[in-house]
């Protein structure tokens, strides 16, 4: 017969055991549960005695370190004795492994200072994580430029169609409709002032200088950016990655510079059907409540918009769409392995993205100032 499992909390002098004796095994977990439940309030300092313990496996160890963790306590930091080899051996493989089992350690309270220190140092790890990934994407681009035969044509095709002719219906609509919205509030205000014609100027110049890339990048952050990151986590997860590098080959090449070459070909044409999809937008309000006709506002359009304006938004979109798919991709290769942490990667990477595209947008406006274009 095994000997019956319980526990009871003693006082030692100044110090507090809590006696384990028994058998802690699985089919005792039930009564091991409650007995634990029905201590009296553990004290901050604590020693576990395992002198009486019959057997002990890792199932009820587990048990134990979750009551300790409930009742505010490390389990991992607490004091031991009496325990012989083998039971100590099951009880620190437990307590040293409770991470990666879910079961987290009580979070240090930080002050204020002390948390934007390890918030700043957190993104801190995470643009030098990105940084590094770029280098390698850059790295495998220069090898397949010296080797084009290493470039998956076919991938690159099928990520083309994805990421390109897949998104023109959603850039089309929402460029458009930002196109009519712009085009009226300018026209609200211009009209007060028999201005009318100078909303061309204004919407040509700030659809395809500003609001066209930045426009096509968020969307396809939120499209193609937590795509990337879904597919290649889900990849990883399923263990498919670590089959591609059993073969002997990069998974960088084979999984991360098709897409990245896919966004980058594909966003300069996307932005520029988003410039042509907005100034239509903005001609029709035109028309409608500026009186201004289609011919009128196609040659004020070629008046007003110098060519520069619409190379400015062409050359942001390709370095919109570099830093999208690096994050998409290096957030899908280092994600853990859970279905959940698919999730909350593919929720990151769309907030990082936009971010990323703002602070680069904003780079490019004081670049360019001082440039004087």
């Amino acid at each position: 017969m095994p000997a019956e499992a319980s526990c009871r909390l003693d006082t030692v002098g100044d110090a507090q055991v809590l006696r384990l004796s028994g058998d802690w095994r699985m089919p005792q977990l039930a009564a091991l549960d409650g007995a634990l439940a029905a201590l009296p309030r553990l004290p901050r300092s604590l020693t576990l005695d395992g002198a009486a313990l019959g057997e002990l496996d890792t199932a009820a160890a587990l048990l134990l370190a979750v009551r300790l963790r409930d009742a505010g306590l490390d389990p991992a930091a607490l004091a031991t004795a009496g325990f012989t080899e083998s039971h100590a051996r099951v009880l620190e493989l437990v307590r040293g492994r409770l991470a990666e089992i879910g079961l987290a350690q009580p979070v240090r309270a930080y002050g204020l200072l002390a948390r934007i220190g390890v918030g700043a140092a957190h993104v801190w790890a995470l643009v030098l994580g990105h940084v590094n990934f770029l280098g390698l994407t850059l790295a495998a681009l220069g090898a397949t430029l010296l080797h084009p035969a290493r470039l998956r044509l076919k991938e690159l095709t099928v990520q083309l169609e994805q990421v390109c002719l897949n998104a023109l219906p959603v850039i089309v609509l929402v460029t458009a409709l930002i196109g009519v919205v712009f085009a009226y509030l300018l026209g609200m205000q211009a009209s007060q002032y028999g201005a009318n014609i100078f909303v061309v100027d204004g919407v040509a110049i700030g659809m395809t200088r500003e609001l066209a890339p930045m426009l096509v990048a968020v969307i396809m952050a939120g499209r193609s950016g937590a795509s990337f990151t879904a597919q290649l986590g889900t990849m990883k997860l399923t263990e498919e990655i670590d089959a591609i590098r059993t073969l002997g080959l990069s998974p960088v090449e084979v999984l991360v510079l098709p897409r990245v070459l896919a966004l980058v070909i594909a966003m300069p044409l996307l932005t520029f059907v988003g410039n042509v999809a907005s100034i239509t937008g903005a001609m029709f309000v035109a028309g409608q409540m500026l009186d201004i006709t289609p011919t009128t506002f196609i040659e004020r359009l070629h008046t007003a918009l110098a060519p520069r304006h619409v190379y400015i938004g062409l050359v942001k979109a390709p370095v919109f769409a570099l830093v999208i798919a690096v994050i998409g991709c290096r957030m899908g290769m280092d994600v853990r392995r859970d279905t959940a942490a698919i999730g909350s990667s593919t929720t990151s990477t769309v907030v990082q993205c936009i971010v990323a595209v703002i602070l680069l947008n904003a780079a490019f406006a004081v670049v360019l100032q001082k440039l004087g274009l």
